[in-house]
């Protein structure tokens, strides 16, 4: 088990209703938590779509994760 933090953006916080939370999962990589994640609170958007960050740096979805990790997934943006 391993526990992150995790910190939602934009659609993803608005479907999630939270900005951040803790988690403890048995997730072993960034993709296999946003899977997790999308399977839990119903995140409409593929893991295709999503970039990840660990610690501040992005990562590839095979990224594994490591106790106390701060994970961000970032959903496409458009601006007008």
């Amino acid at each position: 088990m391993t526990s992150v933090r995790i910190q939602y953006f934009a659609i993803l916080r608005e479907q999630r209703g939270l900005a951040e939370e803790d988690l403890t999962t048995n997730a072993a990589t960034a993709q296999d938590l946003y899977e997790e994640l999308r399977a839990r609170h119903r995140f409409t958007l593929p893991a295709a779509r999503i970039r990840a960050a660990v610690n501040d740096e992005f990562v590839a979805a095979g990224a594994p994760l490591k106790n106390g990790d701060r994970v961000v997934f970032i959903p496409p943006v458009a601006g007008g």
